[in-house]
């Protein structure tokens, strides 16, 4: 059984988060402030405690049954002692019973240990403000969806992402034309001409992130950035306390097909934009060769907002240090068709007008 690992206010002895606004571990219960490394020894003692063992012979009953229990794992909290199942890559939840924010031991040791962490900027009451806002000016939302419409779940939580680096040589090659029109008194001539346009350079790539969670949408997640990493501090699972974290299940090594790909786009459409003053420009070939290649992993904070209206499931993001929310939306069908219907008759009543103006020339 995994360890779990909870912060105690040194104060009154209540669990500790950390607080997004003031930056700093905050007791709920004192209101006592600390600074995240000077919990750092603190953190060591009780990483050295040891879990009550109260364990009571009883007599066999009916187990689980083969590949039931894959993927579960079970944590006691030590604050009221209930159990807590979670999937094996939840790194940092709270107790559904006491409430107390918990880490789990071990999930971040090691090779699984990250290299960074943002901490959250904006707390649980601007996500709701932000989807607030998010659904104003939104003609064709349905109204009954922003009268009833009720969170079902919010949490914010620390997205595993892959961090990668690398430089970029690459040699692209374009079939461009450029046209002349002009007329005499007797013919309209066109003179196309064709360029073979060549480009070269390198370019450097810092952190691209890719998606460690397979449990996250990579586009979601893409939505919401970017990320500042000015803010990126080295990792101390105190940062986690009144969150939940999940440690990566997409490995480096499968994450760098979708980093190439973003390399590759971006580098493309870096060299396409030098291509300039001609007609039309189509890519013939592209050639891109990484070096000086490496990977960091960090966790980034989002926010996770559930909803349910009409029966369907809508979820929202939101990035826990910018702010940046994104998230589908139902249409108004009616709302719709009345909102298509005006834009025709608008669009014939320009047609109309064109006809008329053309007629009287």
């Amino acid at each position: 059984m995994a360890e779990i690992r909870e912060y105690k206010c040194p104060a009154c002895g209540g669990a500790i988060e950390f607080d997004s606004s003031s930056q700093k571990m905050k007791c709920p219960y004192c209101d006592t402030e600390f600074e995240v490394d000077a919990l750092k020894s603190y953190e060591e003692e009780l990483q050295k405690e040891q879990p009550d063992d109260m364990s009571w012979e009883s007599a066999p009953e009916n187990g689980w049954q083969e590949g039931e229990t894959d993927g579960m794992s079970v944590y006691i909290c030590k604050s009221c002692g209930g159990e807590i199942i979670g999937d094996s890559n939840m790194g940092a939840s709270s107790c559904p019973f006491c409430g107390n924010p918990i880490v789990i031991g071990g999930k971040f040791s090691g090779d699984l240990r990250p290299d960074y962490v943002i901490p959250f900027k904006l707390n649980k009451k601007q996500a709701k403000a932000a989807l607030k806002q998010y659904l104003q000016g939104k003609v064709l939302l349905p109204k009954i969806f922003k009268d009833e419409n009720h969170i079902d779940e919010i949490k914010g939580i620390y997205v595993p992402f892959w961090l990668f680096d690398a430089q970029a040589d690459a040699k692209m090659r374009y079939r461009a034309t450029r046209v002349r029109a002009w007329s005499d008194r007797d013919y309209d001539y066109t003179e196309t001409s064709f360029f073979s346009v060549i480009r070269g350079g390198k370019l450097e790539f810092e952190r691209v992130p890719v998606d460690g969670s397979s449990k996250m949408a990579d586009d979601l997640m893409e939505s919401i950035e970017p990320y500042h990493f000015e803010d990126a501090v080295d990792f101390q699972t105190a940062y986690l306390a009144g969150y939940l974290a999940d440690k990566y299940d997409v490995t480096k090594q499968e994450s760098t097909a979708r980093a190439n790909e973003r390399v590759k786009y971006s580098t493309e459409k870096m060299f396409e934009n030098t291509v300039n003053g001609y007609s039309t420009v189509v890519s013939e070939n592209s050639s891109i060769q990484l070096k000086n290649t490496k990977a960091s992993y960090a966790l980034y904070p989002v926010w996770l907002l559930n909803t349910t209206w009409n029966g369907t499931h809508y979820m929202f993001a939101m990035n826990g240090q910018t702010g940046k929310f994104v998230g589908n939306l139902p249409v108004d069908k009616a709302a719709y068709w009345r909102w298509f219907a005006g834009l025709t008759a608008i669009s014939g009543v320009i047609i109309y007008a064109l006809i008329w103006l053309m007629w009287l020339l």
